[in-house]
């Protein structure tokens, strides 16, 4: 059980309440703060004459129509059914869930005026694995991540769709089954919920859970192939990098030394008196990566444990601000720069693959046995490079761009909405990039046998081969590569 509460949320609490599959529960304090915020609402609205943006008004363009009190409810509900205009591809399970558990936190703060029970049926939602359909594409990440968040709100209307139990079903077949009535929206609390970053905070936080696994396995792989190409260990030393000591740098070189510590073939007197970069320059580059995910983490810690609807509600001032908290700018940016230092690991991860069934170093060329019968491992640095190439195509900063919406009210958008579904496809083929370093390294490492490398490898490529065996001949490889992908995504390395 996880108790929702204005204590920070970080990324490995998140961690724990995904793959642990946690109940929430709320605090007494968030309890405290949710009703006591929508008290002041009801109490506000009832004595004021004057509008207030989104609860007695219309939206964007139309926040100059003032709505009548009996129709303030059916103003919610209207905005939630005329903003549910995604499309495209249907957002991935484990990311609305994400969305689910970061808008629950997001009104544990009290600012946002919803009622109670609206939080406590999101809640119940995410216990039992109701999980709404959301549609990937049509929030432009400024007003909020509109579209997407209506989306996940239909449920609660008793409208949209659902899965559950494995099965796609209407919402309101879902509540029916489980004798559950559809809220009834007060003032504000549509608004509450389509405006916010949860869609680009949920897609972010699932890509760095998944950068922690890809920046350590981005070592463990590059120290395989550095063994199995003879690489030289001197370009690692601590003392070099304490000269230039960026903190990613530091880290990886004493990655990779931990990873090779003890192999023979690290201790064998080398010919060659330089590597190329792609081995030599491993600190440099998957360090300066590390760093970036360190402020994209820093950036996304702070937005998850944030108020960002609007208008934003402060009982204890007795204020409601209209302002920007929504604006996915800060968000965009870092998932820009995300992509990019992902990008670069697999795109020096592809030359070391090249590096390795090039024919060096006596390594036969293409990594197989009678070449030229045999095309061996040849088109899997095709694959690899085709994907490499996509990933510099989705790296295209979406945060550059910006397109004038709601009749000129709505002039900036963050695009962020855009930046973190590209930055999902770009971790996805991180996966598979370093599966093909993975399936050459593995195989270039058998030709320098007897000799063994270091004990965490051996262990490594141990387990590897009960579901990848070495390749004698040519094969159909697809199903070696996709076996790859799994081991890895199933590997668990912490130091």
């Amino acid at each position: 059980m996880h108790q929702i509460s204005t204590s920070t949320l970080d990324f490995d609490k998140i961690s724990e309440i995904i793959t642990l599959n946690k109940k929430l529960v709320l605090s007494d304090e968030a309890i405290k703060n949710i009703v006591c915020c929508r008290e002041y609402l009801d109490n506000k609205t009832a004595l004021q004459n004057e509008p207030i943006y989104g609860i007695n008004t219309g939206f964007g363009f139309l926040c100059g129509t003032e709505i009548p009190n009996q129709d303030l409810e059916k103003l919610q509900k209207n905005l939630v059914m005329s903003h549910a205009c995604g499309t495209g591809d249907e957002v991935p399970i484990e990311v609305v869930k994400l969305m689910l558990l970061l808008k629950i936190q997001a009104f544990s703060y009290g600012k946002s005026g919803v009622q109670l029970q609206t939080v406590e049926r999101l809640i119940y939602f995410f216990n039992n694995e109701i999980i709404p359909i959301v549609y990937q594409l049509g929030s432009l990440g400024a007003s909020g991540d509109l579209a997407p968040l209506a989306h996940m709100s239909l449920p609660l209307l008793g409208l949209g769709e659902v899965f559950y139990k494995g099965v796609k079903e209407a919402a309101a077949d879902v509540l029916i089954k489980l004798n559950l009535k559809p809220i009834q929206l007060k003032s504000k609390e549509g608004l509450a919920l389509l405006n916010g970053t949860q869609f680009m905070s949920a897609y972010g936080v699932w890509c760095l859970l998944q950068t922690k696994k890809i920046s350590i396995h981005a070592d463990l792989i590059g120290s395989i192939s550095l063994d199995a190409f003879e690489g030289r260990i001197e370009p690692f030393k601590k003392h070099l990098h304490t000269i230039r000591p960026h903190k990613g740098q530091l880290q990886t070189a004493d990655n990779v030394l931990k990873f090779l510590e003890g192999s023979e073939i690290t201790k064998k007197q080398k010919k060659h008196i330089q590597d190329p970069y792609s081995f030599r320059c491993i600190p440099q580059v998957h360090g300066a990566s590390k760093d970036v995910f360190a402020y994209v983490e820093n950036v996304f810690l702070t937005e998850i444990n944030s108020v960002t609807d609007n208008p934003t509600v402060f009982p204890e001032l007795d204020e409601i601000i209209s302002g920007g908290n929504f604006h996915g700018q800060p968000l965009a940016l870092a998932l820009d720069f995300l992509a990019i230092a992902l990008a670069e690991l697999g795109s020096i991860s592809e030359r070391r693959s090249f590096q390795l069934i090039s024919g060096s170093r006596d390594l036969p060329h293409f990594l197989i046995a009678q070449p030229g019968l045999n095309s061996g491992l040849m088109i899997p640095q095709y694959t690899a490079a085709s994907i490499v190439s996509q990933n510099k195509q989705l790296c295209t900063p979406a945060s550059i761009d910006s397109i004038v919406s709601s009749n000129g009210q709505e002039d900036h958008v963050s695009m962020g909405a855009n930046a973190a579904t590209k930055c999902y496809k770009v971790v996805e083929n991180m996966h598979r990039i370093l599966a093909i370093e993975l399936l050459n390294g593995a195989q270039a490492l058998e030709f320098r046998r007897p000799m063994q490398s270091s004990t965490i490898i051996e262990k490594t490529i141990s387990e590897y081969r009960k579901i990848v065996p070495f390749i004698e001949a040519d094969q159909v490889l697809y199903i070696q590569i996709e076996k790859s992908i799994l081991f890895l995504k199933s590997l668990n390395f912490k130091f």
